[in-house]
């Protein structure tokens, strides 16, 4: 008489050997793990690296890096810790650093988001203004184009706007004709 495997109804007999086949293949990687943790680390690195890489393609960094890298150390005004939206609602919360100064705008991520990510400083020929907006009468944001032939839209909040543009001074671009 054939032996049941767990969770198989009593009328369906099976092979006892291809039960335990099904059974040690799904347990085979989580016993692995349980006797070896560190191995778990270079599988992460690995995802982690391919989402910041997919990240930045989608986005529109890459494509902009590829004309606009930052080639020196950036010496004006920054700000840490700042949002903006990018191509494709490619969401940036709280993990840019942006700068700027008369010759131009600087961007970089944090460190753990570099991958596919690197610094960008684009001069302010390169940047457009798209337009101003408010959300509910409470929240103003600006739309930014990066790179005048990629157009890529940069969307950041208004008061990080007012603090590019004060640091920017006649190099902030001008103002869209409504």
């Amino acid at each position: 008489m054939w032996a049941l495997a767990p969770g198989v109804p009593p009328s369906e007999p099976t092979n006892p050997s291809a039960s335990f086949r099904l059974t040690t293949r799904g347990h085979r990687m989580q016993n692995y793990l349980n006797a070896h943790p560190l191995a778990f680390i270079p599988f992460f690195v690995a995802f982690w690296c391919l989402i910041c890489f997919l990240i930045a393609t989608i986005s529109g960094w890459r494509k902009l890096a590829r004309q606009f890298p930052a080639t020196s150390p950036f010496t004006g005004p920054t700000w840490s810790f700042q949002s903006a939206r990018m191509r494709w609602t490619s969401n940036y919360g709280r993990c840019l650093t942006v700068g700027a100064d008369i010759m131009g705008l600087y961007l970089s991520t944090l460190f753990l988001f570099r991958v596919g990510h690197p610094p960008l400083f684009l001069p302010w020929s390169e940047v457009s203004l798209w337009r101003r907006r408010k959300f509910l009468w409470l929240f103003r944001y600006v739309d930014l184009r990066l790179g005048r032939e990629a157009q890529i839209p940069f969307m950041i909040d208004g008061r990080l706007a007012d603090r590019i543009q004060a640091a920017a001074g006649t190099g902030w671009p001008i103002e869209p004709v409504s």
